[in-house]
């Protein structure tokens, strides 16, 4: 108990430096960002030279590293309400089909409408799910992608599972997928993986994943009824 005690504080300590942390980088960030408003607006050619366009995009990366950065300190701050499970699911589901068909990717269903009740906070739920999609789909690096979404009930709550047919991840990745900062995509935050654990265990419930290095990853997931 007290070593569970230890690790909660130490958890709570490091949200407090990441919330000091992004607000003493908003600042400066957001001065910056009007400076070079000022700038393109007094000398328009400035837009035109591929180095403005480096440091509008690095701006911007800062900007979403923060923004994830918020995402993850907030994660466990729910607002539950009972929520049919299905409706709420195909509703997600249905939310992330375009981006998928715009990449060839097939998104295959099966989301009983029958489901029951569970306690859910839907915003966070919504962000939790995307994440998961948003790396499977990632993943998929060839011409029959295909992204499986499965829900069924259980004895005490739902149990959702998220497959896909990507690039999979070694044994070592799998033991660092869901820590902070981690990350082995270009570009990648190290974040989404991480809120998307918070999410699901500040409601109660368990993340687990598998994978097979060139055959695919599946993301288990359970949410129980009683919140």
């Amino acid at each position: 108990m007290q070593e569970k005690n230890i690790i909660e504080q130490q958890k709570k300590d490091f949200l407090s430096t990441l919330s000091t942390f992004s607000h003493e980088i908003r600042n400066p960030l957001a001065l910056i960002t009007g400076e070079m408003q000022m700038l393109s607006d007094s000398h328009p050619q400035l837009c035109f030279d591929e180095h403005w366009d480096n440091i509008m995009d690095n701006l911007n990366y800062i900007r979403e590293i923060l923004d994830e950065l918020s995402r993850y300190q907030n994660a466990g701050r729910l607002s539950l309400v009972p929520v049919d499970a299905g409706i709420c699911l195909q509703h997600i589901a249905a939310s992330f089909r375009p981006a998928l068909d715009y990449l060839g990717i097939t998104l295959e269903t099966d989301i009983p409408l029958d489901l029951p009740q569970v306690p859910l906070d839907q915003t966070k739920i919504r962000q939790a799910l995307f994440n998961l999609l948003r790396n499977a789909q990632e993943s998929i690096q060839h011409s029959h992608g295909k992204i499986q979404i499965s829900a069924s009930a259980v004895s005490d709550g739902i149990r959702l599972v998220i497959r896909d047919n990507g690039c999979g991840m070694t044994a070592q990745q799998m033991e660092h997928v869901f820590h902070p900062f981690v990350t082995y995509k270009p570009g990648g935050t190290g974040l989404g993986l991480a809120v998307t654990r918070q999410i699901i265990e500040a409601h109660h419930g368990t993340l687990d994943v598998q994978s097979t290095v060139d055959e695919g990853t599946t993301f288990y997931i359970f949410l129980p009824c009683d919140g």
